[in-house]
């Protein structure tokens, strides 16, 4: 069985019959349906949204102790 992995949405795309995506929104997506979407940088993991969020939080946190 294929693995499906959850993706968010940076920039809206047409999701067929007249829909539209929107920034944020999770979808659970093959590797091969995202693929594309991902190098076009219209969406990325999940997961990895998160730790660079948590990376960000983590840099502002010591410079406001350094200052």
């Amino acid at each position: 069985m294929a693995n499906r992995q959850n993706y968010t949405v940076l920039i809206p795309f047409p999701t067929g019959g007249g829909h539209w995506s929107t920034v944020g929104q999770e979808l659970d997506l093959l590797d091969v349906e995202a693929s594309a979407l991902h190098t076009a940088g219209r969406l990325e993991l999940t997961s990895e949204l998160g730790a660079v969020k948590d990376t960000t939080q983590a840099k502002q946190a010591v410079t406001e102790k350094a200052e």
